[in-house]
């Protein structure tokens, strides 16, 4: 069985999609491939979403923002869009989710927690789905 890989989306790529990749990565291993971009990527990573992947563990501060590409939609299995609208290009034969989720910019740690909790929750529904 090929391993799946799953492509998270959000504008900046700075917040929530790095979050879910973080957590992608360690719920499921090496067991899905994960990729992680937006349609206008940030300079660099959200530091709340930062602290708050720490207190639970995951360390995302070493990840970069990239620039959302054709070949990496091309390639992934699920592609899971967090509020870019229009900007995410779109392939027949690929499962596509939006999840709604608030933005943690310019939020602080407070408001980003929960964000982080429900950002969990969905990729430990995306990881079951996959297996």
């Amino acid at each position: 069985m090929t391993t799946p890989t799953v492509l998270f989306v959000c504008v900046h790529n700075a917040g929530r999609s790095q979050m879910a990749a973080g957590w992608l990565r360690h719920l499921a291993g090496d067991r899905v491939e994960v990729l992680s971009a937006g349609s206008a990527p940030a300079a660099s990573i959200n530091p709340v979403a930062v602290e708050a992947m720490a207190e639970v563990g995951i360390d995302i501060a070493g990840q970069q923002p990239k620039v959302l590409t054709p070949e990496a939609v091309q390639t992934s299995d699920v592609v899971v869009t967090m509020g870019c609208g229009d900007a995410c290009p779109f392939y027949p034969g690929t499962r596509y989710e939006d999840w709604a989720l608030d933005d943690p910019a310019g939020q602080g740690i407070e408001a980003v927690r929960p964000i982080r909790d429900e950002v969990r929750r969905r990729v430990e529904e995306l990881v079951a789905s996959l297996a």
